[in-house]
């Protein structure tokens, strides 16, 4: 089975992806590769974030391999937090403060739409691709289901009655944003 690294330590967005692709490819870590670094993001795009991370491990490490990046956009918060979703509420990747940070901005907010939106960059053969998936919906007055990660709990996608986090992982990954932008990957791995 043919092996390509995924450019995260999040071992949330290394699981969800492993289902999505299934038996098509053996997803390595960074840890698999011996990659224990904290990769910068500090682009101000989901593009130039995945693109860092993709560069850094094929410049640092010498693998082919994609990253991702994923940001929560939210049409009253004039797309906040964006870019910076993972560390809307400082930097400790605190999804539970984020949540509350984003709830308490959102307190008195009528219109509640959002997407979600995750961009894979493709480092592979000296090319460099990106995929990109979106997923429209809301956000929730409170928490709603335990499942998932980051911003499930209060992200319910359009045309369903439930959060991502009530969601089962297969579900989810059949809608999700990071479910579409990995069937392109896919999509384009399989058909070289």
């Amino acid at each position: 089975m043919q092996e390509i690294v995924f450019a995260t330590n999040n071992k949330h967005k290394l699981s969800e992806l492993r289902r999505i692709v299934g038996d098509k490819f053996t997803i390595l870590s960074l840890a698999d590769i011996g990659c224990h670094d904290d990769i910068p993001e500090t682009a101000d795009t989901l593009e130039g974030n995945a693109l860092m991370k993709a560069r850094y491990v094929k410049q640092h490490f010498g693998y082919d391999c994609f990253a991702d990046d994923t940001g929560l956009m939210v049409d009253a918060l004039d797309g906040a937090p964006g870019v910076y979703s993972a560390r809307y509420a400082g930097p400790g990747h605190d999804s539970a403060a984020n949540m509350r940070l984003l709830l308490s901005n959102m307190q008195d907010v009528t219109l509640r739409t959002a997407r979600f939106v995750t961009v894979i960059a493709l480092i592979l053969d000296g090319k460099e691709l990106t995929f990109r998936g979106v997923v429209e919906g809301e956000i929730l007055t409170q928490p709603q289901g335990t499942d998932g990660f980051g911003y499930d709990p209060v992200f319910r996608p359009q045309g369903f009655p439930i959060s991502f986090a009530c969601m089962t992982p297969d579900e989810k990954n059949s809608i999700s944003h990071r479910g579409r932008a990995t069937r392109s990957l896919m999509d384009y791995l399989l058909s070289r």
